[in-house]
């Protein structure tokens, strides 16, 4: 299982929220690329990087940050918020993402969504399937969408979707451990097709809010998650990078 550090950035600053509100932010380091080194320095090799000045303004906004650790470190940057045209994605590739999340947008333009697949391929889109009472939520969980995650998920797994993150609001940047059993049924139901044979495009689950203790690691990895994304428990230091160091070379 792939360890994906968060690095969530408002005002050019890293930051964490609590259940995806802005009015809790805290600010943990006034230089995203220090902190991006540190990761590297510790044999981490990817970042989820979330622009959340662009979930809340609906255009690519800290590109500049992007681009910053993406040409001074070799971290694979998946990066994500407020992606919503050619535009953006064109400026996010070109500041050196090697992956993009897209949220909103895969539920309120699904036809731009799936022409992004078709165009990148599916290793370098990521559908951002985050969700409240397994309702998908938008515009940087400010919104409740009316889609049913699984049924949502499932839909893009047939149109060739394969990297998907998933983060259930309830539990981001609340410690308090993540939603195993939202993963497992997730991986259920997108293992076989309708006809329940062995599906021909398996997903590859990202699992992301609520991590807390490196103990749940080793579960998550167990239900089959591809990757986790972890953020304040790093912060926090609730997880520390030499666990994770270690976690990565032990593989």
């Amino acid at each position: 299982m792939r360890i994906i550090p968060a690095i969530d950035i408002i005002e050019g600053k890293c930051v964490r929220l609590s259940k995806g509100d802005y009015t809790t932010k805290k600010v943990y380091n006034e230089n995203p690329l220090e902190v991006a080194k540190q990761f590297e320095a510790h044999g981490i090799e990817y970042l989820h990087l979330v622009d959340l000045d662009g979930a809340k303004s609906k255009h690519i906004v800290n590109h500049k940050v992007l681009e910053q650790i993406a040409s001074k470190t070799n971290l694979k940057i998946d990066f994500g918020g407020g992606l919503k045209t050619e535009k953006d994605l064109h400026i996010a590739f070109e500041s050196g993402a090697s992956q993009i999340t897209g949220g909103s947008i895969a539920v309120k333009d699904k036809s731009s969504f799936i022409g992004w697949l078709q165009k990148y391929g599916p290793n370098k889109i990521i559908l951002g399937a985050d969700a409240q009472n397994e309702k998908v939520a938008v515009s940087g969980w400010l919104e409740e969408s009316e889609e049913d995650l699984i049924p949502f998920i499932q839909m893009y797994q047939r149109e060739g979707a394969q990297f998907i993150i998933c983060t259930d609001i309830s539990k981001d940047g609340m410690l308090e451990g993540p939603s195993f059993a939202l993963y497992k049924k997730i991986i259920d139901a997108t293992d076989h097709d309708k006809e329940g044979n062995k599906a021909k495009n398996e997903i590859k689950l990202i699992a992301s809010g609520g991590i807390s203790t490196f103990d749940e690691l080793p579960r998550l990895a167990a239900i089959g998650c591809e990757g986790t994304i972890i953020g304040k428990a790093i912060y926090e230091n609730r997880i520390g990078l030499q666990q994770l160091e270690n976690y990565i070379l032990n593989k």
